[in-house]
């Protein structure tokens, strides 16, 4: 089986290099776009992201990539990870700056993170994850493992869309899943060997899915 095409979707705010970089240490080929046509050609879709929410969705709605990418993951299927502000984007809204609407991929809406035990904002190291959902992202990964966050916004879900959660003096959703839609708040490219292993969990997620679909066209 040839490798998986990841694509990064360039959007103007996302550490696109590090991503990259990761992803082909995991074997993959890896393809960096802003044109929305490469989001139908590849196996799974990676949305990176840094800076503000508002910022973020007026550039996603200026290349003309939302409808796009919401057509690609649920229409077609195609398995989707959201990394930091990547991952916010995946909610209904966000209240930074105002009320912003996001890709409303996962139901969910993304508030400031309530400071409590003088914390300070932005919540900035490394964290603890404490495992809700363990495949396929955390599969293989020690429960508590940390992972290195840069935010002040959390992810507010139901339960059923927790996927793993950190402390910061309150709960703060670390990572959501819903189907083949993911998201991580930390940033895996930079949390080293746990990080790099999370990552390619998604890839071994991914080649899993394209077999599948593989075999079932095959018996048509």
């Amino acid at each position: 089986m040839k490798p998986i095409q990841i694509h990064l979707i360039d959007y103007g705010m996302g550490n696109l290099q590090s991503v990259r970089n990761a992803l082909e240490l995991c074997g993959c080929e890896v393809s960096v776009s802003a044109d929305s046509t490469k989001l139908h050609d590849a196996d799974a879709l990676i949305l990176p992201g840094v800076g503000a929410f508002p910022e973020a969705m007026n550039n996603l709605r200026q290349r003309k990539l939302v409808e796009p990418l919401r057509r690609a993951v649920l229409d077609e299927g195609k398995p989707l990870l959201g990394i930091c502000l990547g991952m916010q984007l995946l909610a209904d809204s966000s209240e930074e700056y105002g009320v912003c609407r996001g890709l409303s991929l996962i139901p969910g809406q993304v508030r400031k993170i309530p400071l409590s035990d003088g914390l300070r904002l932005p919540h900035i190291g490394w964290n603890g994850v404490s495992i809700r959902k363990r495949e396929p992202l955390f599969l293989d990964i020690n429960e508590g493992g940390a992972f290195y966050f840069v935010h002040s916004y959390r992810f507010e879900c139901d339960q059923a869309y927790i996927a793993g959660i950190t402390d910061y003096g309150v709960d703060i959703t670390a990572a959501v899943q819903k189907n083949r839609i993911f998201g991580v708040q930390f940033h895996p490219e930079r949390s080293q060997r746990k990080g790099l292993h999370l990552l390619r969990n998604f890839v071994d997620f991914v080649e899993s899915t394209v077999e599948s679909e593989v075999k079932r066209e095959g018996t048509c």
